[in-house]
């Protein structure tokens, strides 16, 4: 029997993850193409990667709906086919089994060592009971603050990001949250012998912005101003109405026009919860630039996307490529991963072309010692 491996899902019965889990059944079940992930193109055949139908789902969540209603709302929200939660309801009542409860909640007077030794246990126990190879552990619950410089306590996804380090399991954080990025993990990270990589998936608007950006500089056009606008609803757009959650969100999208252009040139984004438009979500970018003997010009660009729909299939291939990393020895940050972040680890361009290349290269890599 082939060994099969774990995605643990920290947001398990969020938009995202439950996307995943119904297109993950969806794809091994031969219900659907697959759309939207890289990892099943030609490039990345006999890459050892485990198949999607050896992955075994779970997660933790504080939210308590089953993830097949979950589901249900996804579908009649447009996000799922109509008739795929039916489909695939054995696969989905599966994995909302294997959630356990997340936190802390309001009331729950744990330390932040008791909350990571009982997400610890949570993971032990899952790759236990399932017989697992490995767990792979990705965040994609709600974006959070960055935490005070004199915060005594660790950020939520920082204990979850403790946890997977104790328990063995390599991280992927696909939000901005801090993670693993916390100070006070760098030195358990570092000796944890684990692959890790991220933060925040690129999914729409920076993935656009990694591709214009290096075509502005490489036609020695000069870029004046670059303005942003998010409209979205969802749990994302509700959690981004915090200032400090969209501060963390906008600093990764930042990130891609100053790695490349060399500073960040004039112009704000901005993140409006809409929450009519559930998962549906609008980024706007308006880019006045330069060209020959001073000639003033303008790019707009509108892109029109269902977040969770363009997030699940990375999600898939993050846990794949990560779990053939580790299986193949690798240990430490990714950068060759950056094809799919914001802000990636550090070695990685901020071009997506560069970014391809160098993914192609890892693949290559993993084929060598598959």
């Amino acid at each position: 029997m082939r060994p099969r491996t774990g995605v643990w899902l920290v947001g398990a019965r969020g938009s995202v993850a439950t996307t995943a889990v119904a297109g993950c059944a969806a794809l091994a079940a031969g219900l659907r193409a697959p759309t939207g992930m890289v990892t099943e193109m030609p490039p990345f055949a006999d890459c050892g990667l485990p198949p999607l139908a050896s992955l075994v789902f779970g997660g933790h969540d504080t939210a308590s709906c089953p993830l097949p209603k979950r589901a249900e709302a996804l579908a009649a929200g447009g996000v799922l086919p109509p008739r795929l939660p039916g489909a695939v309801h054995a696969e989905l009542a599966a994995a909302d089994a294997a959630i356990r409860p997340g936190g802390p909640l309001p009331g729950d007077g744990r330390s932040d060592e008791e909350l990571i030794a009982a997400y610890t246990a949570d993971l032990t126990d899952f790759v236990r009971e399932h017989g697992l190879a490995r767990a792979i552990v990705v965040n994609v619950a709600s974006t959070e603050a960055a935490p005070e410089p004199d915060d005594d306590r660790l950020p939520p996804s920082s204990r979850y990001a403790a946890a997977a380090l104790r328990a063995g399991c390599p991280y992927i954080n696909f939000t901005p949250s801090t993670g693993l990025h916390h100070p006070r993990l760098r030195e358990a990270a570092s000796v944890s012998g684990l692959p890790y990589a991220g933060r925040d998936g690129k999914t729409g608007q920076t993935l656009l912005r990694s591709v214009l950006a290096p075509m502005f500089l490489q036609r020695a056009l000069d870029v004046r101003a670059w303005s942003g606008t998010n409209l979205l609803g969802g749990g994302d757009g509700a959690s981004l109405a915090d200032p400090g959650a969209a501060a963390a969100k906008n600093e990764g999208k930042a990130r891609v026009l100053a790695d490349t252009l060399g500073e960040v040139p004039d112009g704000g984004l901005h993140i409006d919860n809409v929450p009519a438009l559930g998962d549906w979500k609008t980024a706007w970018d308006h880019v006045a630039f330069d060209g020959f003997l001073g000639s003033r010009m303008v790019l707009q660009t509108i892109w029109q996307g269902c977040d969770s729909a363009l997030a699940a299939p990375l999600v898939l291939d993050l846990a794949r490529l990560t779990a053939a990393a580790h299986t193949a020895g690798r240990a430490g940050p990714l950068p060759d991963l950056g094809f799919f972040f914001k802000d990636p680890d550090p070695g990685s361009s901020s071009s997506l072309p560069d970014q391809w290349r160098a993914l192609l290269g890892f693949a290559d890599a993993l084929r060598e010692r598959a």
